[in-house]
């Protein structure tokens, strides 16, 4: 399989990342922005595939954020990813925000020494700042036969007491939503806590190509 070019325009961030698998391909761009991704997107992966020495053409697949985040960042990021595949005659493969968060927070915990078993009793949960109010949450503990996350329970929107009822029993939180828990939550919530705001575009083509066909 060719490259997978990777998108993420659905929070605080304007991000793209090539990923050749077997071919050793690993490139990604970030650039931190509340706004203004239309304007940037398309000259952020033209950059990158000059970098990469890499024809458009050659693009296998395209992987794109699906929320929860900004409507007006996750359209950019669609139409994007929508028009290029239509273009280039590749899929499209969405990745949620919180499925990226969660593989980031569970690869950081291997690192620590937290391993497979320990997620599946004590979760990662995953909370998006909505910016109404409330907060998108969901949690994902441990991997499946494809080593995706696995999700506990449907995304759903959270008051913030419930959403700190539900910290306390998980082993850690990725998210900007979790800053909105208070200082004393955050930074007792372990591995992730307040760090991982925005997802990391390599990691979304590599669960990308983890999908069965």
């Amino acid at each position: 399989a060719g490259p997978i070019l990777a998108l993420d325009t659905a929070l605080g961030a304007c991000s793209v990342a090539l990923d050749g698998g077997a071919a050793g391909l690993a490139l990604g761009r970030t650039v931190p922005m509340a706004r203004g991704q239309a304007e940037a997107l398309v000259p952020l992966i033209a950059g990158l595939l000059a970098d990469a020495g890499v024809d458009v053409q050659t693009v296998a697949a395209v992987a794109v954020t699906v929320g929860p985040g900004s409507f007006t960042g996750l359209r950019v990021g669609l139409a994007t990813a929508r028009g290029l595949a239509l273009a280039l005659g590749c899929p499209v493969w969405g990745v949620s925000v919180t499925e990226a968060l969660a593989d980031a927070v569970m690869a950081l915990g291997a690192a620590d020494g937290r391993d497979e078993g320990f997620w599946e009793t004590r979760p990662v949960l995953v909370l998006i700042d909505s910016r109404r109010g409330d907060l998108f949450a969901q949690s994902f503990a441990g991997r499946d036969a494809h080593g995706l996350p696995c999700p506990v329970s449907p995304l759903c929107a959270l008051t913030l007491d419930e959403a700190r009822a539900l910290a306390a029993e998980a082993g850690a939180l990725a998210g900007d939503g979790v800053a909105c828990l208070g200082e004393g939550v955050a930074s007792g919530a372990g591995a992730g806590a307040g760090v991982l705001l925005w997802p990391d575009p390599l990691r979304v083509a590599r669960l990308a190509r983890r999908r069965p066909a």
